[in-house]
């Protein structure tokens, strides 16, 4: 917070911290396949993807609703006494699936049928849905707004003045981020730890920030 004397102005930032309740699980599996060309990894990559993909919609996802997040196929080369050798290569698809929070007997199912697939479960997170998002983003950065106002007009207040028209607003921001419930760092190949990780799990407050800078004319 600052005053300028030679323009007559006053800035303050305002902060905001409000408790949300996540509405979704997202699962994210990843297809990761080995072979000597490209092609060949990218085509047995395919094939589980496929049969993933098959098994979601058989336990009652939409296709729509499967998403790829990311696909890559890349050499896979051995260093040896500093020498590059290529193995072969390597190919890697991200398919993500959400669940709504209220339907969380159904994660079980979801991890058994992708890791029944050949996939591995990569990470589950709970987060907030796009509407939500934009509901609570609302609400933060207003409440935020509110103490940057609040702070501006006890300074002036201080200095004898009082707050005028707004000149300018800055640094808008509002810090949300996935929670997560489990990441698969080591690349287990089997869904116990995922499966234990979300046993009986129940979608608690958390926490979302927002800040918003402001700058008022004084008089």
């Amino acid at each position: 917070m600052q005053t300028s004397p030679a323009t007559q102005t006053v800035s303050a930032t305002g902060q905001s911290t409000i408790k949300a309740v996540p509405d979704l699980v997202t699962i994210n599996f990843i297809v990761q396949t080995n072979a000597d060309t490209s092609q060949e990894a990218n085509d047995k990559n395919a094939e589980i993807t496929d049969k993933l993909i098959t098994d979601l919609v058989k336990i009652g996802f939409e296709r729509k609703d499967i998403v790829t997040e990311n696909f890559n196929v890349y050499p896979d080369y051995d260093w040896s006494n500093g020498n590059q050798r290529l193995k072969g290569y390597i190919a890697t698809h991200n398919v993500k699936v959400e669940i709504p929070t209220t339907n969380t007997d159904r994660i079980g199912k979801t991890i058994d049928a992708g890791v029944n697939a050949g996939a591995l479960v990569s990470y589950i997170n709970f987060e907030l849905s796009s509407s939500k998002q934009n509901e609570i983003k609302a609400d933060a950065l207003k409440k935020a707004a509110e103490d940057a106002k609040t702070k501006a007009g006890s300074i002036a207040a201080g200095l004898g003045k009082r707050l005028g028209e707004i000149v300018s607003t800055s640094s808008s921001n509002f810090d949300y981020y996935p929670w997560p419930l489990y990441s698969n760092a080591e690349m287990k190949a089997d869904s116990a730890g995922a499966r234990q990780a979300v046993t009986n799990i129940q979608p608690g407050e958390q926490e979302v920030s927002a800040s918003v800078s402001v700058v008022y004319r004084i008089k």
